[in-house]
């Protein structure tokens, strides 16, 4: 099966139905009573949403610090 990359060049929010293949329902199952029931009221869709972009604002946070220190390291050659 052939995957396709697509690249969204919209700032509106699109929402979609997401499928897990090969994922261990026992991963969901320990997310759901750890994570989801005491801090989420036991709403899964908001605790990935809010998963997701905490991932991608300390993935941010990282490549700016990187970016950062090869500026820094290429200022001082």
């Amino acid at each position: 099966m052939k995957k396709k990359t697509m690249l969204l060049t919209t700032e509106v929010d699109i929402l979609l139905d997401l499928t897990l293949h090969e994922f261990p329902a026992s991963l969901i199952n320990e997310f759901a009573q750890k994570i989801v029931r005491p801090y989420y009221g036991g709403n899964l869709n908001v605790a990935v949403q809010d998963l997701i972009n905490k991932a991608l604002l300390e993935q941010d946070f990282v490549y700016s610090h990187i970016t950062h220190l090869r500026n820094s390291s290429n200022n001082e050659k």
